[in-house]
């Protein structure tokens, strides 16, 4: 469980910083920006995504290994 934690907060992670490069550099790569319903809500999703990541990692330190 701690392992799978750890690869959903880095997931979470990579697609959080994605988007945010892709907000101010215009480089076409991450998910976020390609779901409709988020449209104009890109960085603050980015930063949700950030947060959360950090959460996850949080969690999966707590959890005992195995």
């Amino acid at each position: 469980m701690k392992q799978f934690l750890e690869i959903l907060g880095f997931i979470a992670l990579v697609q959080g910083i994605a988007c945010l490069v892709h907000e101010f550099t215009d480089w076409d790569w991450g998910l976020v920006q390609r779901i409709g319903f988020l449209d104009g809500f890109e960085i603050y999703a980015s930063i949700a995504l950030i947060v959360l990541a950090f959460a996850l990692f949080a969690a999966a330190e707590s959890r005992k290994s195995g």
